[in-house]
């Protein structure tokens, strides 16, 4: 049987060297050798290897290994606690409609894209969203594999045309890529054909560098009016989220009065880095990740409720 991988606190440091160089698998067999019958070991959250987020075999030692490795992850990368691993997607996708306050005229009538902050789920967990594409660091890259968690990446081409291969390293990971127009405007202040231009334009380069076109998209800023989300339709796409809350390296901010998570928020930042901000996209996933371990949510991955 498998279960979630407990919020285990960070143990004595581990040598950097021995994670970054691969001779952590070799402590970490090591380790399991003189535990395995001791029992109490959890698996990560189950599912396909590859896809992001998913991680641990069925057999108890494999198990033991990638918490072992996750534990040594979370180490070095200074974390507070391993983050928590999300629960299986759900069979039956929860119905997406527009959040209200947010629809348009001719909102159901047309069957437009929704724009959304939450994805409706009892489930705890929040939904990492990155937008626009400016920063590429190779560290942020490593974090998220190490610590497997699943992100959206949401692309202005005139921000990733100079390194495509970046974003497709990401998706080879497993995350996903998805629209965010070709040289992000402001939508409103434009024609429905100039919004669909910037749409369709950016859903044909996807198509073409990444090998297919996203059904999700951004509007830039949060903005948009009916024609974007008709030509949104009319390029293809389904859905149009947005946020709830926003984190950046040194305070978070939010759409609720609350100021608090809730279960299938939607969470945006961007890839920027020491050029925008006083610190990393490390910092700024540390900050975030802690934020959301600590009160008790994973990440899951946008599109598997959608």
């Amino acid at each position: 049987m498998r279960a979630v991988v407990q919020n285990d606190k960070i143990p004595a440091r581990l040598p950097r060297t021995a994670f970054r160089y691969g001779a952590l698998a070799l402590a970490a067999t090591a380790v399991l050798s003189g535990c395995a019958g001791s029992g109490g070991d959890t698996a990560a959250h189950p599912g396909p290897a590859h896809q992001a987020g998913n991680a641990g075999p069925d057999h108890p030692l494999d198990a033991a290994a990638e918490r072992t490795r996750l534990v040594a992850a979370a180490e070095f990368w200074k974390l507070d606690t391993v983050p928590l691993r999300p629960p299986t997607p759900p069979a039956h996708k929860p119905k997406i409609t527009a959040r209200a306050g947010f629809e348009v005229d001719g909102q159901v009538e047309d069957d437009l894209p929704p724009v959304f902050t939450t994805v409706p789920t009892k489930q705890k967990v929040v939904f990492l969203t990155i937008d626009d594409g400016a920063e590429k660091d190779p560290d942020f890259l490593r974090m998220m594999s190490d610590l497997k968690i699943p992100y959206s990446a949401f692309l202005s081409n005139y921000l990733v045309k100079d390194d495509y291969g970046y974003f497709r390293k990401m998706q080879s990971e497993g995350h996903t890529l998805n629209n965010h127009t070709m040289t992000h405007p402001y939508l409103p202040g434009l024609s429905y054909e100039e919004q669909r231009d910037e749409i369709c334009g950016m859903q044909a380069v996807m198509k073409k560098q990444f090998g297919k076109a996203p059904t999700v998209f951004r509007p830039p800023y949060g903005n948009y009016n009916g024609d974007t989300l008709r030509a949104a339709k009319s390029c293809g796409i389904k859905y149009a989220p947005i946020w709830d809350e926003e984190v950046f390296v040194d305070h978070w901010e939010y759409r609720e009065d609350d100021r608090d998570l809730h279960p299938g928020d939607i969470v945006l930042t961007h890839f920027r880095g020491r050029d925008d901000w006083n610190g990393t996209m490390v910092d700024d996933m540390r900050r975030f990740l802690n934020k959301v371990t600590r009160e008790g949510y994973a990440v899951a991955r946008l599109e598997d409720y959608l």
